[in-house]
């Protein structure tokens, strides 16, 4: 089926967009609440609360870069249902781990079924939309993300406050269930791998791992990934330190919002205009935003900084990821989306470490103050990797190449 004559809103991309919505939230019901949960529970040391926030991600990549290799050969759907079932499970084993070692392993189990998981489905959902609405049909299925980071923290906050850490591992159980149930029912478009492929199946090379030509637009992701940990990881201690809490507060509720906005025109744009139509503007309103935050004097600055940043970062993801999956050939789309996620979640991973670094030299405005200088680099660095070629990925390949599963 042609990628003209296809439909978005189908049944599959419907489905594909809750199961996300419900993977994501177990992702920031738990994120949010894990270091402090270490300290409490465990009395860990801050380095090792951070630990067990962190290692989560560390067991994402590790995961992602065996699912690129092997999605196809595994099969996109087996794959997905298989690691929601280990996601199912990981959920649970919070309540008996009764050391912080314990807690750890399990963290970096969920963070493996997390991974696997979340590149078998967002690489299959690129088959479910058609070629010439790509860039709009990655920011709806993006808005799932969107809504599990406004809900999820609040979630995990008032499940801790009213009832306790078990209840908040129980629901985000139930949550992976839900996912692993809707994986049951969805049918996602498969890829036989070719005879070459077959033959260097467990060949793994650095080009077995990582889609080389994707590398460029997800160096422009790292950096920017690593950006926004310095707005999830500090931010509420900046508000603190500053007196300005509830500017913190309103400041995710506005993110949330403009992210949710933002993501029904800006795929349109970019699949009409081109990606530079998109990607530009929402580099320097990302890095506008972070100046706001260095500069914020007041509750209402910090809050207004979000629309900057939820137009910013949260836009520029689809873009990007739109991007990243027309520069790879048909037979690696799944090896290009686990390359363009380990560097987006390595950037958020490694990000806190070298802010951390940089905080005590620069307090929190200062910080700021040079992560949006480098978001203003970052802007440059687009125009050398991907935005002097002015042009539109090409979208036709892949959907020709993918065929609905039985």
């Amino acid at each position: 089926m042609s990628g003209s004559s296809q439909k978005l809103w189908t049944r599959g991309f419907v489905l594909a967009i809750v199961t996300n919505l419900f993977i994501s939230l177990v992702f920031y019901l738990l994120m949010t609440t894990m270091a402090l949960y270490a300290v409490q529970e465990f009395a860990a040391s801050d380095s090792a609360a951070g630990f067990a926030s962190g290692s989560f991600v560390i067991g994402a990549l590790a995961a992602r870069v065996f699912a690129g290799k092997f999605l196809d050969f595994v099969g996109r759907r087996r794959m997905l249902i298989a690691s929601l079932a280990v996601f199912v499970a990981a959920s649970v084993l919070y309540i008996p781990a009764s050391n912080l070692g314990l807690l750890l392993a399990v963290r970096l189990l969920h963070g493996a079924a997390f991974g696997a998981a979340s590149t078998s489905l967002s690489a299959s959902v690129m088959g479910l939309i058609p070629a010439h609405r790509r860039g709009e049909g990655t920011g709806y299925f993006g808005i799932s993300t969107t809504l599990a980071t406004a809900v999820g923290p609040f979630l995990a906050v008032l499940l801790v406050d009213s009832a306790s850490y078990r209840a908040l591992f129980l629901f985000a159980a139930a949550c992976a269930a839900v996912a692993l149930i809707l994986s049951l029912v969805l049918r996602l478009p498969e890829r036989t791998p070719g005879p070459e492929e077959l033959k260097n199946k467990w060949r793994m090379h650095l080009s077995d791992i990582l889609d080389v030509s994707v590398l460029p637009i997800a160096s422009v992701m790292f950096i920017a990934g690593a950006a926004y940990a310095g707005i999830l990881s500090f931010l509420n201690s900046y508000a603190q330190t500053e007196g300005m809490v509830l500017g913190a507060s309103l400041f995710f509720v506005v993110y949330a919002g403009v992210v949710l906005v933002s993501r029904l025109f800006v795929g349109r744009i970019q699949d009409r205009h081109g990606d530079n139509a998109v990607v530009y503007p929402t580099l320097l309103s990302f890095a506008a935003g972070l100046a706001l935050l260095a500069y914020a004097p007041n509750d209402t600055v910090m809050a207004v900084a979000g629309v900057f940043v939820g137009f910013g970062f949260g836009a520029l993801m689809p873009c990007a990821q739109a991007i990243a999956v027309g520069m790879a050939a048909p037979a690696r789309i799944g090896l290009a989306t686990s390359t363009f996620f380990i560097f987006m979640d390595a950037g958020v991973g490694l990000g806190p470490l070298l802010l951390g670094v940089l905080l005590p030299l620069s307090g929190f405005h200062g910080m700021y103050w040079v992560l949006a200088a480098v978001l203003l680099g970052n802007t440059v660095l687009y125009y050398f990797v991907h935005g002097r070629k002015d042009r539109r990925p090409d979208h036709t390949a892949f959907v020709a190449q993918d065929t609905p599963a039985a």
